[in-house]
């Protein structure tokens, strides 16, 4: 930019309402400029203006305005400098109909020479395609530029969220925080845009034609930034927020004495009666109600938000069935297959896994499989296909190590072989999806007495119906993958345990893009065992088990086990994961995350002190600003994995134990 932009554009963000006068800032730490706002008073006196709810999130009506009602000049917000920035963003939010093939476009909004009524600036759309308009002068020369993006597929009756980002004759647009669109124009966005006599129309070109007939929720310009950079990731990237106007922020219009708001106000319900209906976005913003537990429901985003229930709360816990095993238990997989019922796998220390049926209100034996010192199983299903993956630590008869994926046959209502795996002592297994293609991820622990290995992605192959090797990862002494999703971003986190000669490494996170996993955020984890994502609200939380202190060069005392996991947030504004609180633990080795009503809690599995393995593990309840705090304490020994289930008759938690051959399920008491 040149001195006098950069002044101009730095003059532009000190007009931004709440600023203190006279403050400079860099142009990377512009504030953004709420356009809507500016057009729409607070009290929502626009003529014409109705504040709508669709899909769960409010949005402006602007069809039935005057061009003229929704337009302010635009000296209002360039009031030190004329000049419109070189390089800004453009963030908006909207819902827009499905338009005729040959239907003109519609604007979203323009910038008018007001005395010779030429367009500025503008943004309109049609059914294929996205313009950006702006007017370039050469002298007495002027003419209009326009950069189109084919294809953003707006008409689809959702919610989107789109970012224009100008800079140096490089457009780009993103939609829903996914990859960005870019473009080289020949023609660069002018350095000298003067808006001096301009006027701002929202939603139109100064007249009714092309006025824009859907919602709009956000219109907001971020000077000297690409706001992708604030806004991505997000939970929910159709309506990521920079800022919205006070008008869609509540329902502000109170009733008077004609008992009538001051704006009109429309939503769009549904209650279904039922059992638990699916919540996606054919369902947002609709409501369930739960005859069973007497509780009214919100479909927000994907998940069922109480609105109305009796209170639920968790009392005591108590246990239900102990359940003995073949051997010590390593880990456990609750599951339920369609039409045959609830399952439980152990993951068994000796030759000898097993499954276990739900029946009459406690879990019998159902299945036995040969296995390897098995550590973990995992279930997962691919279209009709019903799987369940062991990992194997040891190497069988034969002195090769394998793991084995079964599938369930529905003809012998059994698990049966399907593909083995070569792997090296596999502590884990995570099964997940990403755009439509399947993935299997084995946690390589160790190959003889070298724990810097890799770790293996598996990829489903339709053609051949098997896994295949999709990437290596380099681990150290891996015990844990955790998959999940933030926005339209996959994260895929492991715990490295050991090095060789220390606990005390870095555990790696790492984020899908350019379609393998690439590092995304290193840890400073001890002994890590396991990792455990979870949601409170629109909040990411990624806690994580450090079992150990050790290192060749220190002696092992009692203590090293007694050491603090730690649970963290993601941060939105920064893109990463900080430390939100630490939790003393026993050599922990899981974390489980469950609620109750309308209470979110975290089980931990405590397996030894350093003295005894017969250590209680607790159970922490979410206290919001607090943090986790513990309610509950149970008598566990050598506790390895925890696990949750809900049946028709109470919600459950199961644990194994490494160091005998019982497992125990205990009830979650509630009133």
């Amino acid at each position: 930019m040149s001195v006098l932009l950069t002044l101009c554009v730095v003059l532009l963000a000190l007009a931004t309402p709440g600023r203190g006068a006279g403050r400079w800032e860099p142009c990377t730490d512009l504030r953004p400029l709420d356009i809507l706002a500016e057009a729409v008073p607070p009290d929502g006196t626009a003529v014409g203006v109705t504040v709508t709810q669709v899909q769960g999130a409010r949005g402006l009506q602007l069809s039935a305005a005057a061009p003229h009602d929704l337009s302010f000049p635009a000296s209002r917000i360039f009031f030190r400098c004329d000049l419109f920035p070189e390089e800004f963003s453009i963030v908006v939010t909207l819902k827009v109909p499905s338009l005729p093939p040959k239907k003109n476009d519609e604007y979203l909004f323009t910038v008018v020479a007001e005395e010779r009524d030429s367009l500025l600036l503008g943004l309109r759309y049609s059914p294929t395609q996205l313009h950006f308009l702006f007017l370039r002068e050469d002298g007495a020369r002027a003419w209009q530029t326009r950069v189109s993006f084919r294809g953003p597929a707006l008409t689809d009756g959702q919610w989107h969220t789109l970012v224009l980002a100008v800079s140096e004759g490089s457009f780009s647009l993103t939609r829903d925080c996914g990859l960005p669109v870019d473009i080289m124009a020949d023609m660069p966005f002018p350095a000298t845009l003067s808006v001096q006599g301009a006027r701002f129309f929202i939603g139109s070109r100064r007249r009714t034609k092309g006025q824009f007939t859907g919602l709009v929720r956000q219109l907001v310009l971020l000077p000297g930034s690409d706001a992708t950079l604030r806004l991505c990731p997000c939970r929910n990237p159709e309506l990521a927020l920079l800022s919205i106007p006070p008008i869609l922020r509540g329902l502000t219009g109170k009733p008077e004495d004609s008992e009538v708001l001051k704006y009109p106000y429309e939503t769009d319900m549904k209650v279904t009666l039922e059992s638990r209906p699916p919540c996606t976005k054919a369902e947002d913003a609709q409501f369930w109600f739960d005859a069973g537990r007497k509780g009214l429901y919100l479909c927000v985003g994907s998940e069922w938000v109480s609105v109305l229930a009796a209170k639920e709360r968790l009392e005591y816990v108590e246990e239900h069935q102990s359940l003995f095993t073949n051997s010590e238990t390593l880990g456990i997989e609750v599951f339920v297959i369609p039409g045959a019922g609830l399952f439980v796998a152990t993951a068994n220390r000796k030759t000898t896994s097993a499954i276990y049926k739900w029946a009459d209100g406690k879990f019998s034996s159902y299945q036995d499989i040969p296995t390897h010192q098995a550590q973990s199983w995992r279930h997962f299903t691919i279209g009709k296909k019903i799987f369940l993956a062991v990992a194997n630590f040891e190497p069988n008869e034969k002195g090769q190590e394998f793991s084995v994926i079964y599938k369930w046959s529905q003809r012998r209502r059994r698990f049966t072989p399907y593909q083995r795996v070569l792997t090296h002592g596999a502590r884990d297994w995570e099964a997940f999806e990403v755009s439509g293609e399947h993935f299997l991820a084995v946690a390589n622990h160790r190959e003889g007495s070298d724990h810097n290995i890799y770790s293996v992605i598996y990829k489903w192959s339709p053609g051949a119906r098997l896994f295949e090797a999709n990437q290596t990862v380099a681990t150290s002494g891996a015990c844990d993958w955790e998959f999940f999703m933030v926005g339209p971003y996959a994260f895929l986190a492991v715990a490295n345990a050991f090095n060789g000669t220390s606990t005390q490494l870095q555990s790696h996170l790492y984020v899908r893009l350019g379609g393998s996993f690439q590092l995304f955020q290193s840890f400073l984890t001890f002994g890590a065992a396991d990792w455990e994502v979870f949601h409170i609200g629109e909040r990411v939380f990624l806690a994580v088990a450090n079992s150990h202190r050790y290192d060749v060069e220190m002696q092992v005392q009692n203590d090293s086990y007694v050491i603090d996991s730690v649970i963290y947030e993601l941060n939105v504004t920064t893109q990463t994961f900080v430390r939100f609180q630490e939790i003393r633990t026993c050599s922990a080795l899981d974390w489980e995350f469950f609620s109750v009503g309308e209470d979110y809690f975290l089980v931990v599995a405590n397996s030894f002190d350093g003295n005894t393995f017969s250590v209680n593990s607790i159970i922490y309840r979410w206290q919001g600003y607090e943090g986790f705090v513990a309610v509950h304490s149970l008598p566990t020994f050598g506790c390895r994995d925890w696990e949750t289930f809900r049946t028709a008759a109470g919600s459950y938690l199961v644990y194994s134990s490494a160091k005998e051959p019982l497992s125990r399920v205990l009830k979650l008491r509630t009133g």
